[in-house]
């Protein structure tokens, strides 16, 4: 009989690439985190992790107890969804998370919608960056993430989450006031290849949208200044220290004197909604993502 919270043990290590990694979300020590897995391949006389440089990495025998264990987690979500079914309406705590944007003009909303409709159902909402997200949402830690598209994000058919599409926001150049393009109806960016550019500093999810907007139109941007916030970005725009592009959810300061211009091609990103697989169709949760496809037809028109 496999010990199911072994498996747990082994599943972690598999989401943060490393036993230590693992240790620390589970609150175990190393030693031990180390010690549950060598007791489970021992149980089922199987090698689950073989040294890989100063690390290590999962065997193919471990790859497939994964995929059941990714089964077995989903299961578990429905077999709660199914006990808690004649109860029907939505009460009790919902978890949610989403990036800085995602909760100031989806999440709050959606929050305080949820309370007008159902006054027996909690929401508590983090702040958490993309990754972070992922994490919170692997170790039961929140219920619905909303997060952005990027490189390093785990793939659409990841057997542990359910992700779906919510909304696509365009990318607009903002510019100054007087900026000779900020009466413009729409702009090509090659338009702005000779400016100075502000940009989301490296790290940020949506450095890579900015560079291969300006790449699709023939240049790279000559990045001077580097922001991690929207309204940062936006006082920069202000001082006229550059031009850059912003996604149209991010609610820029509206005294500054600084103009949205569409752009041709409409380079955008996506946003997704994410809740571990076989969640999505719990009471709260169901509602929380009504609501949210609802605000998302109207947030960047």
């Amino acid at each position: 009989m496999i010990d199911l919270r072994r498996l747990r043990v082994l599943r972690a290590v598999a989401h943060y690439g490393t036993v230590t990694a693992a240790a620390r979300a589970l609150h175990f020590t190393p030693s031990a985190a180390s010690q549950q897995i060598r007791q489970l391949a021992r149980d089922l006389d199987v090698d689950l992790l073989e040294p890989q440089g100063r690390g290590v990495r999962l065997t193919p025998a471990a790859e497939s107890l994964l995929a059941h264990a990714d089964a077995i987690a989903a299961r578990w979500e429905e077999a709660e969804l199914d006990l808690r079914a004649e109860y029907g309406a939505p009460a009790g705590q919902l978890r949610v998370c989403g990036f800085p944007t995602a909760v100031s003009t989806l999440l709050a909303p959606m929050a305080v919608r949820l309370r007008e409709r159902h006054p027996r159902l909690a929401v508590r909402i983090q702040e958490a960056v993309v990754p972070e997200s992922f994490d919170l949402l692997f170790e039961g830690q929140t219920d619905l993430a909303v997060v952005e598209v990027t490189p390093h994000n785990p793939p659409l058919g990841d057997a542990r989450f359910d992700q779906q599409p919510l909304l696509d926001d365009p990318y607009d150049l903002v510019v100054p006031d007087d900026h000779p393009l900020a009466g413009r109806e729409r702009v090509d960016l090659a338009e702005v290849a000779h400016e100075d550019w502000i940009a989301p500093v490296p790290q940020s999810p949506c450095r890579p949208h900015v560079m291969s907007a300006c790449a699709a139109a023939g240049f790279t941007p000559g990045v001077v200044h580097h922001a991690m916030d929207w309204n940062v970005t936006a006082n920069l725009i202000a001082h006229r220290l550059g031009v850059a592009l912003v996604p149209r959810l991010a609610q820029l300061p509206p005294q500054l004197p600084i103009t949205r211009v569409r752009c041709a091609g409409d380079p955008r990103r996506k946003l997704l909604t994410c809740t571990r697989r076989g969640c999505r169709e719990r009471p709260a949760v169901a509602v929380a993502l009504e609501e949210l496809r609802e605000l998302a037809l109207t947030a960047v028109a």
